[in-house]
C-alpha cells in the first residue's frame, strides 16, 4: 500500500498465502471451552453469546500452561477466541475496504494480500476454528503489561509497532513482548508476526509454521 507506513515484510509469509491455504485440514473433533472461570477474559469485544471467550481445549490447556512460566505477577487477559465464519469475513471486508480507501489506486490482488496482515481470510482464519487467541498480559490487579501498541492496532494505526519484531520499539516493551514469546512458544503455540497478540495452536497457519501434516481443528459452525 503507498500509504501504508509499514508495508508487509517480504520475508513473513501472510495467513492469506497458498502455502497456507493447501494445508489439510484433519478435524480432531475436539470442542470448544468456556474460558471464562480458568483464565482472565476482557470483556472488549465480548458477544451477547459469550463466543469470543471459547477455544477449543487443547488450547486452553496450553494457556493455562504458559501463564505458569509468566513472571509471578503476570496473568493472560483473554480478549477475543472463536469468531462465527460470518463476523470474521465482516471483519475482514471492513478492513479491506479501510485500505481500499487509503490507496484507491491500488490493485484487488494488493489491497487482500495487504489486508491480510491484519485479518485473517476465513478460510484460513484461526479464529473461526477455535484455535487463535488475541491476547495480551496484565498484572494480578489487572493494568495491562506495555507491549509497545494497543492490542489490535492495525499496521496503520501503530505505524508498524503491531509487528511481533517491529525494529523500533521501545527497550522495556520488546523485553515484554520476548516473556510472551517464550511463554506461548514453549507450549507448541506460533504467533501470526504481523499481530504480537495473535497465537494459535492446531490451525492452518500452526500446521504451516511447525512443517505439521495438517491442521487438526477447522472451522466450527456457529453454536
Amino acid at each position: 500500500m503507498t500509504n501504508s507506513p509499514f508495508p508487509a515484510d517480504q520475508r513473513i509469509v501472510l495467513i492469506g498465502d497458498p502455502r497456507v491455504r493447501a494445508v489439510p485440514v484433519r478435524e480432531c473433533g475436539e470442542p470448544l471451552v468456556d474460558c471464562r472461570g480458568r483464565l482472565r477474559v476482557d470483556p472488549r469485544r465480548a458477544d451477547p453469546a459469550g463466543h469470543f471467550a471459547h477455544l477449543r481445549a487443547g488450547v486452553v490447556e496450553r494457556l493455562e500452561r504458559a501463564e505458569k512460566l509468566l513472571p509471578h505477577d503476570w496473568r493472560w487477559l483473554l480478549v477475543e477466541g472463536y469468531r462465527p465464519p460470518a463476523l470474521q469475513q465482516e471483519i475482514f471486508d471492513g478492513y479491506a475496504a479501510t485500505l481500499r480507501r487509503l490507496d484507491p489506486d491500488a490493485d484487488e490482488e494488493r489491497i487482500q494480500t495487504a489486508t491480510s496482515r491484519w485479518c485473517a481470510p476465513a478460510e484460513t482464519a484461526g479464529h473461526v476454528a477455535g484455535a487463535a487467541i488475541d491476547l495480551t498480559v496484565c498484572t494480578r490487579d489487572g493494568a495491562e503489561i506495555d507491549m509497545g501498541s494497543p492490542e489490535a492496532a492495525t499496521p496503520e494505526e501503530s505505524a508498524g509497532t503491531c509487528y511481533t519484531h517491529a525494529p523500533d520499539l521501545p527497550e522495556r516493551a520488546r523485553e515484554n513482548r520476548a516473556l510472551m514469546i517464550e511463554a506461548l512458544s514453549s507450549v507448541g503455540m506460533v504467533n501470526y508476526p504481523t499481530e504480537w497478540w495473535h497465537w494459535s495452536y492446531g490451525d492452518r497457519y500452526w500446521a504451516w509454521s511447525t512443517a505439521a501434516p495438517a491442521a487438526v481443528y477447522g472451522p466450527v459452525p456457529q453454536p
